[in-house]
């Protein structure tokens, strides 16, 4: 398996390096106010990639808290359950009392 995850990262680099190699002429960005960029198309698509890649796992971030805060809540409750148990299986193991009956 490692084998072929190797293979598949090599043919992905010549398959991406090719392509960058291909599309190295200079575009120019129009932005607004009359703000403009030039710079080589392989290089825009990378930080437009990188940036949507930021803003996508940033917006994950609210969740992931709440899924941890979930977890600790669930491992809290399976703590207290966990301990109902083991002192109900004492209990069950444990002899009775003895009786306190006197003969007179």
């Amino acid at each position: 398996m490692k084998y072929i995850s190797r293979f598949l990262a090599v043919v992905l680099f010549i398959f991406f390096f090719g392509f960058a190699l291909k599309n190295d002429q200079i575009v120019t960005l129009q932005y607004f106010f009359g703000y403009q960029q030039s710079a080589p198309l392989v290089i825009m698509l990378l930080i437009f990639f990188a940036a949507g890649a930021s803003l996508g796992a940033l917006a994950m971030v609210p969740m992931v808290f709440r899924h941890r805060r979930d977890l600790s809540k669930h491992k809290k409750t399976l703590a207290e359950i966990e301990k109902e148990r083991e002192a109900a299986q004492r209990a069950s193991t444990q002899a009775p009392p003895a009786d306190s009956i006197r003969n007179t």
